[in-house]
């Protein structure tokens, strides 16, 4: 076999029919959603601020109908109406994340530092890839249990997909080391501050309480990770040996390089990992990620021998190719702003809670996992579904007698494991962009994951409901 033609590519190059099959979806569902606004009757909740001015849910006045509606040139414009909706900050700034992550893998690809460093570590790690496949998911469930990491660990992603296909696996490997990995990790939610902080404290309850329950789900969930990972990874694992036994060279300035870009990134995941203890820099972990891994993409191409030019030239390269992902979040993005722009969201939400009247007491815990999965495909963002939400929640708990606890643990499933199945979330969009896969490829492989993990975490909900956890 020629190495040349065998050896895989690193560099950031969205692959066209990946991106089309995508957009499709997406639009797909933007269709359906308009359909929905012409026959959903509108209507909101009304809602007051709480103590620390957040918005929650008034349960005094409750829901009641209104007019609502969206103009079909409101709809259609809505992929860009979007940016200028309230709370669009943060769709800027993962449009702004993207494109650095573009500009700084296209440099990396140019230079030759990333093929440098991943043949590094395949001459290092080939005859143990299987340990370091589960310290990898570990690491990245990790990040997402314990500091509530997920869009920020984005800029890994091509990196371990590039080091799984290095390891004689494939970009599904990559992907679900990483991506499906820290999204496992963030539904877990041991410490996670975006879901359960957020969550407990609406509820009312101490910070990060009744602990054991997730961490006994972390591990059972970092164990369903791990088995369908690696099973995948065995079916499609080709030998590695003829690329190692081949020999691994050395270069000083590369070797300079890598310790630069290693430490200023590690810079920046430990100002991350200080969020835990620093709440004021929550609202701004993905702005401290995406400096540092442009400051350190910088200085170690530079340091690896790449002239200020050049540089310019593969920066922006990478920004333009990373340019027809930013339609795709748009255009995810606006399903939630037609709904809105509609009034018929609180209608969704209202109609899902309504349920509960009609099953019995024991399976309500499993309706408000359900209500969790279903809202988290119009509203992606964790804190912002523990406001609209967890207000309906806690009375729901009470009425049939279902620790309030527990409810938070149910919502953190519903709203985290979906973040990599929905295409609406915008991490998932980019890396399935960086690692040129298809949607539908996606769905195609993860759903039996999703589909055990669905049974796993139900049974853990009922056990927590059977052993009284509060």
């Amino acid at each position: 076999m020629d190495e040349t033609a065998s050896a895989p590519s690193t560099g950031i190059n969205i692959s066209k029919r990946s991106y089309l099959t995508s957009l499709v979806v997406i639009f797909a569902l933007m269709v359906v959603t308009y359909i929905l606004t012409l026959v959903i009757p509108a209507g909101h909740y009304a809602r007051i601020p709480d103590a620390s001015g957040n918005m929650v849910i008034d349960q005094v006045a409750g829901y009641s109908p209104s007019e609502g509606g969206i103009p079909f040139w409101k709809w259609l414009l809505s992929p860009f109406l979007v940016l200028g909706a309230a709370g669009s900050g943060t769709l800027i700034a993962v449009i702004i994340f993207l494109l650095v992550i573009g500009g700084v893998f296209n440099s990396l690809e140019s230079s030759g530092l990333m093929r440098y460093m991943l043949d590094r570590i395949t001459a290092r790690f080939s005859s143990s890839r299987y340990k370091l496949m589960a310290v990898i998911i570990l690491f990245f469930m990790a990040m997402g249990a314990m500091i509530g990491s997920f869009e920020e660990c984005v800029p890994l992603v091509p990196i371990v997909v590039a080091l799984a296909i290095s390891l004689g696996w494939d970009n599904i490997t990559g992907m679900g080391m990483s991506l499906l990995a820290v999204g496992c990790g963030f539904a877990a939610g041991v410490c996670n501050p975006f879901t359960i902080g957020v969550a407990q404290e609406i509820a009312g309850l101490p910070m990060f309480s009744g602990i054991w329950l997730r961490v006994l789900a972390f591990v059972l969930i970092y164990g369903l990770v791990l088995f369908f990972v690696w099973r995948h990874a065995k079916r499609v694992e080709r030998p590695i040996e003829q690329r190692v036994g081949q020999g691994f060279y050395r270069y000083a300035s590369m070797d300079r390089a890598l310790i630069c870009f290693a430490s200023i990134l590690g810079a920046g995941i430990a100002i991350v990992l200080s969020s835990s203890f620093i709440p004021a820099l929550r609202d701004y972990t993905m702005v401290i990620v995406a400096l540092m891994f442009l400051v350190a993409g910088i200085v170690s191409v530079v340091v690896a021998g790449m002239g200020g030019k050049l540089l310019g030239r593969t920066f922006g390269r990478g920004v333009i190719i990373m340019l027809p992902a930013v339609l795709m979040i748009l255009m995810a993005s606006s399903i939630r702003y037609t709904l809105e722009e509609a009034s018929v969201l609180d209608t969704i939400l209202h109609g899902a809670v309504g349920l509960s009247a009609s099953i019995p007491g024991w399976s309500v815990i499993l309706l408000v996992y359900l209500v969790a999965l279903i809202m988290n495909f119009f509203v992606p963002s964790g804190s912002a579904e523990a406001f609209m939400l967890m207000p309906l929640f806690v009375p729901l708990a009470q009425i049939f007698g279902i620790p309030v606890q527990l409810t938070v643990v149910a919502f953190a499933f519903g709203d985290g494991f979906s973040n990599v199945f929905y295409p609406t979330n915008a991490a998932l969009l980019i890396s399935l962009g960086l690692a040129k896969m298809g949607y539908g490829e996606w769905v195609k492989w993860s759903w039996k994951f999703q589909l055990a993990n669905l049974v796993l975490t139900s049974a853990i909900l009922l056990f927590g409901l059977a052993v009284g956890y509060h």
